[in-house]
């Protein structure tokens, strides 16, 4: 089973989208694919940032979390006591604390794999990878 990182998500809303991408993702069953809250959170965080210099790609952005969060439901995945303490080692022994820890620290405590283009920001801590722009991804 796959937690799907945020750059993932964003590959997939572009009108130019990597095929190798769009096939993996297309070629996976939908109770298989989960997100992180985190997720959700970066991609609002884009959206607040947009709002002032291009108000209707931000709402544009906006419709796209909403069907996001209708298509996921209840395969958004929570940063709960487990994560949090996972995150808490993981940012001490890293000795950083970004929202990828976050993302990796769900995936640890569930045994999903992160499926990303970002491996340098996942690798280090241990969580299973898939690259999917990586031809060794398959369908």
């Amino acid at each position: 089973m796959f937690l799907i990182d945020t750059v993932v998500l964003s590959e997939l809303r572009r009108r130019q989208r990597d095929p190798g991408v769009v096939a993996w993702i297309g070629s996976q069953r939908q109770e298989d694919c989960f997100l992180s809250v985190v997720s959700i959170g970066e991609i609002e965080r884009g959206i607040a940032r947009k709002r002032t210099t291009d108000s209707r790609f931000a709402q544009q952005l906006a419709g796209w979390l909403d069907q996001l969060l209708r298509l996921y439901g209840d395969r958004l995945l929570p940063v709960d006591v487990g994560v949090a303490r996972r995150w808490g080692q993981l940012s001490a022994e890293l000795g950083h604390d970004g929202a990828d820890l976050l993302i990796a620290a769900t995936a640890l405590e569930r045994g999903l794999t992160v499926v990303t283009r970002n491996l340098r920001h996942f690798t280090p801590t241990g969580v299973q990878t898939l690259d999917p722009w990586s031809p060794e991804a398959g369908i």
